[in-house]
């Protein structure tokens, strides 16, 4: 049953804290900082208290091989894509893995996830991005695997390349794109304004929303964001380089696991982190 395994990434309270360590999967070496080290890392967000843990197939075993009722969850990424990093490649290409459903009972998953890209100007990367949604979701659904849906806004970046935004309006059209197309859970950027994201909670119409980490910030500002995506109705969140590359990894997961579950106010948060 598909909500079995979703009981397996969400907690009693109905929210989860996803530690995203797949970063090595998208071929940019600056998503590397902080996860060089996998056995350091995996054991850093266990010690947090994070419910699941998002890793590429070549990785996930440093979380399976770990024993003990408190290891988290897994949420395998099952596909990759060029589209981050300094540059615009002439081809943009979001590339889904051979037999994802088969590989993530193999290694015991709780759900897979994937993304789905809108460049306004590549129609094609869209495409490309819908095919690999509907393949995913036709084969989860004969096996009762759930489906995390990454749908992200693109523009063009200063450095060249490309950068996800929080284009409320685009952001609601395409999280509604991809509940329609038959995602159990939804990851996306926060709004530009952070008041504005209880409409993307609306657009999913009742599937639990994760908001995304993105690139490093504060630790002040990933802590006041963070209360106020859960003040908007925010399920949980997907947090890679903000634990991954914080001097104290550990510390910092603790104060915002305790944001998600334990409704922490932002005081709270700041005193555990202190602590």
């Amino acid at each position: 049953m598909r909500s079995a395994r979703l009981n397996r990434l969400f907690a009693p309270d109905g929210k989860c804290f996803d530690l995203a360590l797949d970063h090595g999967f998208f071929n940019d070496v600056s998503f590397l900082s902080g996860i060089e080290d996998m056995t350091k890392a995996v054991g850093a967000g266990i010690r947090a208290g994070v419910d699941a843990i998002q890793v590429a197939p070549g990785q996930a075993r440093f979380l399976q091989r770990v024993a003990g009722r408190e290891k988290p969850s897994l949420v395998l990424r099952v596909d990759t894509a060029n589209i981050y990093g300094a540059g615009r490649p002439s081809y943009l290409f979001s590339q889904l893995i051979a037999g994802p459903v088969e590989l993530a009972l193999r290694l015991d998953a709780a759900g897979v996830i994937l993304n789905l890209f809108f460049l306004p100007e590549n129609g094609e990367l869209h495409r490309q991005c819908l095919a690999n949604l509907a393949t995913l979701c036709a084969a989860c659904r004969r096996y009762e695997m759930p489906v995390m849906v990454e749908p992200l806004v693109l523009r063009a970046a200063a450095d060249g390349g490309y950068q996800s935004v929080g284009d409320v309006d685009r952001l609601v059209a395409l999280v509604r794109q991809v509940v329609e197309m038959g995602a159990d859970i939804v990851k996306c950027d926060p709004t530009e304004d952070g008041a504005d994201f209880h409409r993307v909670v609306e657009a999913a119409c009742g599937r639990p929303v994760l908001a995304r980490g993105g690139g490093r910030v504060s630790e002040v500002e990933i802590l006041q964001r963070t209360r106020e995506l859960m003040d908007e109705g925010a399920s949980g969140v997907v947090y890679g380089r903000n634990i991954t590359q914080h001097p104290r990894p550990e510390v910092i997961g603790r104060a915002l696991v305790a944001i998600v579950h334990r409704d922490a106010s932002l005081t709270q948060a700041e005193a555990l982190l202190r602590g």
